[in-house]
């Protein structure tokens, strides 16, 4: 049994086909029909495909202005790329404890980390699970920062009934194969800012201004964009993605029932602001139980699970280069060590969730 299993069927073979048909493959109309379904999904006056959720958040940063020595504050508990995109630019991450319920970043630890230097907070919603955003927006507005939102999980993730991803200034979407939809790689920056959208527009590619006959190069640019053969593919994801969200919410809840008895398992908690998509379906086991070994238990049973993400100030990079400790954001080392990621993807069968819990009981009996 497959961590998660993309949900494809021939619809996406006939756009892939008719792109190869076209002659031509880099970013075209499928590319723009692809942005123009997620931006009227998701309520954003702009969308630009990018080639993935890391250099979405990148351009984001860089079209924001951020200049070597600014500090950003990113929760701790993600994927390296959120912090790697500030590093890149001679940044600071300033890593934020989380909150072990929902795992997105603590607005209660936030504030207190503002330094004079600071110019931008990267909230993740983590596992489809919105960060708290009203209270995040509210610190950002005081001290006057940015916000971009890191809602590579987030595709169909809503905060009070809010999509994800159109609530700051910036919103980055992932679609890699892991996420609800995707496009084998690729990524997405919504913005309802027009001047951040012209800027975004023009370092996508190169830093490049169309004139009658040839570019005028204004900036020097990226070349971030989208494939039209992806772009393809996503345009046939969009028309599924409420019954693949409606399957994910689903599955969870038989999860969470067949589950729900063991002493050892924090299920998945849904937030008062609702909305959770189950990108993930994450538990937090207890401080007793070896997670490795429950992970090799269920690879010998055949079943993948795998971490739920990484606390980046274990990191050694994190540690050498901004000195951070072992165990210096409790909330994030513990998720690191004792969050479990099971299997739920849309084609998986009552039959198959009986299977995950009954492996899952076996395997926390054994330790």
């Amino acid at each position: 049994m497959r961590l998660c299993v993309p949900y494809l069927d021939r619809d996406e073979e006939t756009e892939v086909v008719s792109v190869l048909r076209s002659g031509y493959l880099t970013q075209g109309v499928k590319v723009i029909e692809f942005e123009n379904l997620i931006r009227d999904y998701i309520g954003a006056r702009y969308c630009f495909a990018m080639s993935s959720c890391t250099t979405a958040l990148h351009l984001s940063l860089v079209a924001l202005g951020l200049k070597p020595g600014d500090e950003v504050l990113v929760p701790d508990f993600t994927f390296p790329a959120t912090a790697n995109v500030v590093v890149h630019l001679q940044c600071k991450p300033i890593l934020v404890d989380i909150r072990t319920e929902s795992f997105t970043i603590d607005p209660e630890k936030l504030e207190a980390l503002i330094t004079d230097r600071t110019r931008a907070i990267i909230p993740v919603h983590a596992f489809g699970c919105s960060a708290d955003m009203d209270s995040i927006l509210s610190i950002a507005g005081k001290h006057k920062l940015s916000v971009i939102e890191d809602a590579a999980c987030a595709i169909g993730t809503t905060y009070k009934g809010k999509k994800c991803g159109a609530l700051a200034e910036v919103g980055c979407f992932s679609f890699h194969p892991r996420k609800v939809i995707t496009t084998g790689e690729g990524g997405m920056i919504a913005t309802n800012d027009e001047k951040l959208a012209n800027r975004v527009r023009l370092l996508r590619s190169h830093g490049g201004v169309k004139e009658e006959y040839y570019f005028r190069y204004d900036e020097a640019g990226f070349n971030y964009r989208l494939s039209d053969i992806l772009g393809a593919v996503g345009v046939a994801q969009m028309r599924k993605l409420e019954i693949i969200l409606a399957k994910r919410r689903e599955l969870a809840q038989q999860l969470k029932d067949l589950l729900q008895d063991i002493e050892e398992i924090t299920l998945p908690h849904e937030p008062s602001w609702g909305g959770h998509i189950y990108q993930s379906f994450v538990v937090l086991l207890d401080d007793r139980v070896d997670r490795d070994k429950l992970i090799s238990f269920m690879r010998n049973a055949d079943i993948e699970t795998t971490l739920g993400t990484y606390a980046l100030h274990e990191q050694p990079y994190f540690q050498r280069t901004f000195g951070y400790r072992s165990g210096q954001l409790p909330n994030s080392s513990r998720a690191f060590r004792k969050s479990l990621t099971l299997p739920l993807y849309p084609d998986m069968k009552a039959n198959d969730a009986r299977e995950l819990a009954r492996c899952l009981k076996s395997g926390l009996v054994q330790q």
